[in-house]
């Protein structure tokens, strides 16, 4: 059960918030208080729900001493008393502690691990997945930079992906992805095993990270295509290494201004990861081992072609239905770790 006191506290907070928007607070102040109202309104939602209902139910108790109302009573109590525990535990879930992440867009990005051009072509079908999927939810996919092999492989691709609760979805993508399959250059039928790894990253605010320019150096390089529509006909690609902690970045678009841009933005947001890493390790020393930790080095999934078969390791789930997957088809494996991670949260919460 969860705390009255706590639920007191948290609607005492709602109603200040409320006061001090209505009055007119500072225009520096509007948009925190604005943004924290924001956040407080489902969890205020969630605690009314719970708390009509344990109202509704000391009412019906109540009608059971009355004989012209006790019928009723009888009625009503069963139908309440099956509400409370859904109404408990959603009101359980709107307190889980947010990240503030979550609502952000993404940064993502996709490398080929072992298996040579086959494990290339693999990254090409993640990349293809994640497109798909972007597509179903009505985000915005935007390749930033790509490098590609003559089989039409991906060496290396950073997209940006924006829209509602990009990160909130994504973040539980990044690590090793493991594809069993035979490839098309295999004449003999062979199996083969390959990898390719996701990182997705919460795009960073100018607020989040101050980069001093003394701490940059920036290249401008010339690009080099994969031919065909790949081919890059400027000199205007950039590179920039952010010397403190050796991040390097390129962009190899038309316009070198836009380069520049694309480049900072992404340095930025490995940076943000990278002091979002250091918090969450020195918050809690077994984070490794939740579901959305974001270990690039751990194999997260496995897709086996022949059998058709999706396995997401963390959480033991297997589907059998590989192309849909392939083609986009994520959500029940996300919803499946966002719960899962809840679970998680929620057993923290009871010790």
């Amino acid at each position: 059960m969860v705390p009255e006191d706590r639920l007191d506290q948290i609607l005492q907070r709602f109603q200040f918030l409320e006061a001090r928007m209505a009055d007119g607070a500072a225009a520096d102040q509007i948009a925190t208080l604005a943004k924290e109202y924001s956040d407080l309104k489902p969890v205020v939602e969630q605690i009314a729900a719970y708390r009509q209902i344990r109202a509704d139910m000391a009412e019906a108790e109540t009608m059971l001493d009355d004989p012209d109302m006790r019928e009723l009573a009888e009625e009503e109590l069963p139908s309440l008393k099956a509400q409370l525990p859904g109404a408990e535990h959603a009101l359980q879930l709107a307190l889980l502690p947010k990240d503030e992440a979550d609502a952000r867009p993404a940064m993502l990005e996709i490398r080929p691990g072992t298996g040579g051009d086959e494990a290339a072509l693999f990254a090409g079908d993640l990349l293809r997945m994640y497109q798909r999927y972007a597509e179903a939810r009505g985000w915005r996919f935007e390749i930033l930079d790509e490098q590609a092999t003559e089989l039409g492989g991906i060496k290396e691709v950073t997209a940006h992906v924006q829209g509602e609760n990009v990160f909130a979805r994504l973040k539980y993508e990044s690590g090793v992805h493991r594809v069993q399959r035979v490839p098309t250059t295999e004449s003999g039928g062979r199996i083969h095993t390959s990898a390719a790894t996701v990182a997705v990253l919460p795009e960073a605010e100018d607020v989040d990270i101050q980069i001093d320019a003394n701490d940059l150096r920036i290249d401008t390089m010339r690009s080099s295509g994969a031919g065909g529509q790949h081919v890059n006909t400027t000199d205007s690609a950039v590179r920039i290494t952010h010397i403190p902690s050796g991040i390097v970045v390129t962009s190899s678009e038309k316009s070198q201004h836009r380069n520049r841009e694309i480049a900072m933005q992404v340095l930025k947001t490995r940076l943000y990861d990278l002091e979002r890493q250091r918090v969450d390790s020195e918050r809690s020393a077994d984070r490794a081992a939740q579901v959305g930790s974001g270990d690039r080095s751990e194999r997260i999934r496995t897709y086996n072609f022949p059998q058709g078969r999706m396995t997401d390791h963390r959480i033991n789930l297997t589907l059998y239905k590989l192309d849909a997957v392939i083609g986009g088809d994520l959500d029940e494996i996300i919803d499946a770790l966002t719960t899962d991670d809840q679970a998680r949260l929620l057993a923290e919460m009871a010790q």
